[in-house]
């Protein structure tokens, strides 16, 4: 196996395949360094059509198709999980278990593994076995309810809320800290990542405003979501959009001097009531130039402003390209790896392969002769490559 960069080199990880949040777990490791192996099925099914090449989420890793119904195919991912620091699957509760594959089997034949398990409802409680999706667990955990303009019906940030923040990003952790505490103690155990509990935790620092009563359980009208004129986003002369995010005093002089608006004139910003003459105030003053001559007067100051990118314009900003924020592997712009390391950078993004890509190579390293390899491809318990449709 091909020694990776990063500060979790060294790191084996097993990935049973799946979408969304679990993907995003193993991709967060495998930036880092880690040696992540996906296991994908020998048959069919499981994919959302995303051809490899374009499958962001299934970057930096290698990939070996399994059929976990046959016997053969079962003990090869065992022989392969007695070697590995940690294992990912995204199943609804109870089906690594039906799949022979229960914590208690694993931890008896590797007593250091993590098993990382990515749901959305959690291991247990009253919805563990309810199907559901992002925009489900965030609601539940009281982050969607705030989110959208006045009078309107809450409105889904994407599925970065649920799938990205509160679960995948919440699971990486996870894997993390059981696996350095497994170092020292020689112990793995269950990381039961669920989206639901991880949207809620992003809401943490909003709970605290509310507990103190400086946030109102209301759309569009609080300091954050959009009420406050003073940290809002603006359409412009050209359909475009930016933001201003002038919270702290200095910063809010800084946007008056700079649209030479008469902080007397404005008003009390501190003031809610006010809100809504204020903001039309600086609707007004923002639909007098484009975008991008809003970008070129307030850009570089102190007013805390930016540009509503699209996600195709974002890699070409001046910033982005110099921090090397979005990366190009093999023709598919993405985002880079982060956060970044001074002294164990991550190496160089490796673009998703199709399943199955790297079969034999990553069973010869997992310590299989070739006359082992050979007869599980007789038997039908792995296959090499097949390309997604």
């Amino acid at each position: 196996m091909s020694a990776r960069k990063g500060p979790l080199a060294g790191l084996r990880i097993i990935e049973l395949a799946g979408l969304g949040p679990a993907p995003f777990g193993a991709m967060l490791l495998g930036d880092m360094g880690a040696d992540v192996i996906r296991i994908d099925r020998t048959s069919g099914g499981g994919g959302i059509g995303v051809k490899a090449k374009f499958d962001v989420l299934a970057r930096n890793r290698k990939t070996v198709r399994l059929d976990l119904k046959h016997p053969d195919g079962k003990q090869a991912l065992m022989q392969m999980l007695e070697q590995a620091d940690g294992l990912i699957e995204g199943f609804r509760p109870g089906v690594l278990e039906r799949l022979g594959f229960g914590p208690e089997e694993l931890l008896k034949c590797n007593p250091r593994l993590v098993i990382g398990r990515m749901t959305g409802w959690g291991q247990d409680g009253p919805l563990a076995q309810t199907a559901g999706h992002d925009i489900n667990y965030i609601a539940l955990a009281g982050a969607l309810y705030s989110i959208g303009e006045k009078n309107g019906p809450p409105v889904p940030p994407l599925n970065l809320v649920g799938d990205f923040g509160g679960g995948g990003l919440m699971l990486a952790f996870g894997m993390v800290c059981a696996m350095m505490e497994a170092k020292g103690s020689g112990q793995g155990q269950v990381v039961d990542a669920a989206m639901v509990d991880g949207a809620a935790l992003l809401t943490a620092g909003v709970h605290g405003m509310l507990a103190q009563g400086m946030f109102q359980e209301k759309r569009g009208e609080t300091i954050l979501n959009g009420g406050a004129p003073f940290y809002a986003v603006y359409e412009c002369s050209d359909g475009e959009h930016i933001t201003i995010g002038s919270l702290e005093p200095q910063f809010f002089a800084e946007l008056m001097a700079r649209l030479d608006v008469d902080e007397e004139t404005f008003g009390n910003r501190n003031d809610p009531r006010q809100w809504p003459d204020q903001r039309a105030m600086l609707e007004a003053v923002f639909k007098t130039r484009t975008r991008d001559e809003w970008t070129e007067i307030l850009e570089d100051t102190d007013v805390c402003f930016a540009p509503v990118l699209r996600m195709t314009e974002a890699p070409s900003h001046p910033h982005n390209k110099s921090r090397g924020v979005f990366v190009d592997v093999d023709g598919s712009v993405q985002p880079a790896p982060a956060p970044r390391f001074s002294r164990t950078p991550a190496g160089d993004c490796t673009p998703s392969m199709a399943p199955g890509t790297h079969t034999d190579d990553v069973l010869t390293g997992y310590g299989f002769s070739s006359e082992d390899i050979q007869r599980l491809h007789e038997a039908g318990a792995i296959a090499g490559p097949r390309e997604a449709k």
